[in-house]
């Protein structure tokens, strides 16, 4: 066994050898056929490393948009084929959300949401920003980190404390270097204390800034800045106990709010339900199915690039006919000769392989730039690549070779 293997390396290493001189005997021929793999390899890799990234920047954004997210929001989405938004519907109360907090214990948080936009001043700056004015449990809910200072508490809420906590964006455009924890902003001619920064989140996949948000007491939002006598929400944010209990969840709460507001059998809800996450899921795998019909049509390429990897044996074949019936003339058998050309395919669709995985790494390297994107090749492709290459040498150099081994030794040397 011990001297077998050396044997079978040395008779390996010397069919590749023979391999490469055929191929170098017509080195421009040798070389577009080789091209052929390589233009297959390099997008096929280019095709997963681009599908990779899609698919983990989904699955980031997936991750931002909260944990089992169970949205309601005034107003109906329909009605009477007018589509309705939350601004101005007066559906939803603080008294909805407290329901729901302690009739649906499927939900482990609740949090009231009022939202728009404001100005928002420190010293000669201002930025217009997003504002939400949530309660302490919308944080969890959205999974938002405090990166410096802390969040608003139940006590600051009750007492419509004059508080907020800034996104990353917000605070770069008003303090710059400065520390902003403890500094007054003016929003309406109010002050505000800033007691915390948001971590970054960055940017959605619809390209809005996740970072350029305000967030504030909704209690303070209600009295100070939407005015006396605004009671009513315009969503109400859950979390589900788990990913599972998220359906059930919103059966109870649509049951819940249907009996609260009278809603009578058959008549439109004045509210609505939504489930973000299932939207973001539905990205996740439509970019694995698009990932995967893409690599497919790249694949198409490698055949193609075998065909040509066939093609050129076959006129090997026939322009070294003396060689063969020479070689088998002199006790070369007909196994040998076969893997003799097979090497010789394998060989070329090899080179092509290598050369594509260069041509395929420097591809993604360039189309991630582009996008900004952090493009990278999985190592298992890296490698499953080159192998279906190879085997694709293997299947279109089979009948080349197969031809060349039947060939009769005295046919050969006449012609």
């Amino acid at each position: 066994m011990h001297l077998e293997l050396p044997r079978f390396t040395a008779a390996f290493g010397s069919l590749c050898a023979e391999g490469v001189r055929a191929l170098a005997r017509h080195k421009l021929r040798s070389a577009l056929t080789a091209l052929g793999i390589a233009i297959g390899v390099a997008a096929v890799l280019c095709v997963v490393a681009i599908g990779t990234a899609g698919s983990e920047l989904a699955a980031g954004e997936f991750d931002k948009v909260g944990t089992n997210l169970v949205w309601v929001e005034a107003g109906s989405r329909n009605i009477n084929g007018v589509q309705t938004g939350s601004h101005g519907t007066t559906s939803l109360t603080v008294e909805d959300m407290q329901a729901i907090a302690r009739e649906v214990p499927l939900l482990r948080g609740v949090s009231p949401q009022l939202d728009g936009y404001l100005s928002v001043a420190y010293g000669d700056r201002n930025w217009t920003s997003p504002y939400r004015g949530v309660s302490p449990e919308y944080l969890d809910i959205k999974r938002w980190e405090i990166a410096a200072g802390a969040a608003f508490t139940h006590k600051q809420v009750e007492e419509s404390a004059s508080v907020v906590l800034i996104g990353d964006t917000l605070r770069d455009r008003l303090f710059g270097q400065e520390d902003p924890l403890g500094k007054q902003v003016r929003i309406k001619n109010q002050l505000f204390e800033v007691i915390g920064v948001l971590k970054p989140k960055g940017g959605s996949s619809t390209g809005r800034d996740k970072d350029d948000t305000l967030l504030l007491p909704y209690t303070t939002t209600q009295r100070k800045i939407l005015g006396k006598g605004f009671s009513w929400l315009n969503d109400i944010l859950c979390s589900a106990v788990s990913r599972e209990a998220v359906n059930p969840a919103i059966d109870r709460v649509t049951t819940l709010l249907r009996q609260r507001h009278g809603i009578q059998p058959g008549d439109e809800d004045d509210f609505n339900i939504r489930r973000p996450d299932a939207v973001v899921h539905a990205q996740i795998e439509a970019s694995r199915h698009l990932s995967a019909m893409l690599i497919a049509i790249a694949s198409v390429s490698l055949l193609v690039g075998g065909i040509g990897i066939m093609n050129v044996m076959l006129v090997s074949v026939t322009e070294r006919t003396r060689e063969i019936g020479l070689r088998m003339a002199v006790g070369a058998t007909q196994g040998a000769v076969h893997i003799q050309f097979l090497a010789e395919a394998v060989t070329l669709s090899l080179f092509g392989a290598v050369a594509g995985v260069v041509f395929g790494v420097l591809g993604s390297v360039v189309i991630g730039h582009a996008l900004e994107w952090p493009v990278t090749i999985p190592p298992r492709a890296l490698a499953i690549a080159p192998a279906f290459a190879v085997s694709v040498g293997v299947c279109f150099g089979f009948y080349p070779a197969w031809r060349a081994a039947r060939m009769d030794p005295v046919e050969a040397l006449l012609r």
